[in-house]
């Protein structure tokens, strides 16, 4: 399948602001771009990047006063296979995990590990180890938590997440993401454009969030939120958490004023 993705989000600033974004598409899919994923901007400014810790390209800007418009517009291809499912996928003792991959055991930001663990092995602790326990673990938060957009607040962590009941999908991928590394099971937060391909449609369109987890001596996708295998996912940044992996940082004053998304199926060419 081949998919046009963009954004065209819109900041007024009172005075200059310096900028992080994370709204390239990840280097594991650069070689998918049929067109380049530019960041733009309105007015012009300069565009710096660089690869963060995490493997994801960042981008640095200095806002001006006034209002500035970044986006981007670009074609991409996509095998149009679901999500890979693997219920045999075993789970490895912490002992033998790699050593790069230990740190996604450990709490976070929104992952509030320390005051989830004894909730966790009372929900999870009898269901079976590996792929199973962790499509346990979606299950439940599924059906926890209630996709409510006006519950949305960027200082929400798993643990409000699970006492209010509500939240978007930032709130169940961090839900999840605490229960498994609980369960000793790594998991990280991954962001980027799924479009409804295949579901109803669901506007308006937003950048999604899912997460990964490490059975079988690799990752796979999960996705508590629509808790079902889909095609279309367009990777950005991969990180502990949301902090790592922020759409954008802005280092002062800088008000949002327009945000739009798209993410949708082209038709085959050739």
């Amino acid at each position: 399948m081949r998919i046009r993705a963009g954004f065209e989000i819109t900041y007024d600033c009172p005075a200059p602001v310096p900028m992080l974004l994370s709204l390239s598409v990840h280097p594991s899919r650069q070689g998918d771009l049929e067109t380049p994923d530019w960041v733009r901007t309105d007015p012009p400014l300069d565009v710096r990047q660089y690869l963060d810790a995490f493997g994801n390209i960042c981008s640095r800007i200095l806002a001006p006063a006034g209002r500035t418009t970044i986006s981007s517009d670009f074609i991409i291809r996509d095998d149009g296979r679901p999500d890979d499912y693997a219920p045999d996928a075993e789970q490895i003792a912490a002992h033998n995990l790699p050593d790069d991959v230990l740190v996604y055991l450990l709490g976070s930001r929104y992952c509030e590990t320390d005051r989830l663990s004894d909730l966790a092995w009372r929900l999870f602790g009898h269901t079976p180890l590996g792929w199973s326990r962790v499509q346990a673990i979606c299950d439940y938060v599924h059906d926890h938590i209630r996709f409510d957009y006006n519950q949305a607040r960027p200082t929400k962590g798993a643990l409000e997440a699970h006492v209010e009941r509500q939240g978007v999908c930032r709130d169940y991928a961090h839900l999840a993401i605490t229960f498994c590394r609980c369960m000793n099971i790594p998991a990280r937060y991954c962001t980027g454009y799924m479009g409804d391909f295949g579901v109803p449609l669901v506007p308006p369109m937003d950048f999604s969030a899912w997460f990964e987890v490490w059975l079988g001596g690799r990752w796979y996708v999960f996705d508590a939120r629509n808790n079902m295998r889909r095609t279309g996912r367009v990777l950005m940044a991969r990180g502990r958490d949301a902090t790592d992996v922020a759409i954008t940082n802005t280092f002062g004053v800088a008000n949002l004023v327009g945000f739009n998304v798209i993410s949708d199926e082209l038709a085959l060419v050739g």
